[in-house]
């Protein structure tokens, strides 16, 4: 009784096999065209490209799209077709607001750190002081 599930399983497993294939490009290198040329035609669509690479066969672009995104784009090397498009909505990472709030716990001086730009001692007993480090 267990094996027709088990040959149902394993059937189902080998047909679905080439629906899982990568979205890898597959050009033939002798095909492909210069990245200058990818970099031309997106700069006369408006973008600014800030570096193009190969990627699993594809010439993988960042920059800004003609909107000012960041965006990072795949394109076949041999056509310079657009295959997939990936956008970043956000106005950069949110570790670097932090940064940039005055007032906030990243930019106080921790007690007993005022003007000497050290992290304090700790308080649990463990360690009784900083210990003194010359240089020569």
């Amino acid at each position: 009784m267990k094996t027709k599930p088990m040959l149902l399983g394993l059937t189902v497993l080998l047909l679905s096999t080439p629906l899982l294939a990568d979205d890898d490009c597959d050009d033939s290198v002798a095909n492909w065209q210069p990245r200058e040329n990818l970099r031309s035609k997106l700069e006369g669509q408006g973008w600014t490209v800030y570096r193009i690479k190969v990627d699993d066969g594809c010439y993988e672009v960042k920059g800004l799209d003609p909107e000012g995104h960041r965006t990072e784009a795949l394109f076949a090397p041999a056509s310079l077709m657009l295959m997939e498009v990936e956008r970043e909505e956000g106005e950069g990472d949110d570790d670097d607001e932090d940064e940039s709030n005055e007032g906030s716990y990243g930019n106080q001086n921790p007690i007993g750190t005022q003007g000497t730009g050290q992290a304090p001692a700790p308080t649990n007993g463990i360690v009784k002081g900083r210990p003194k480090v010359t240089v020569e």
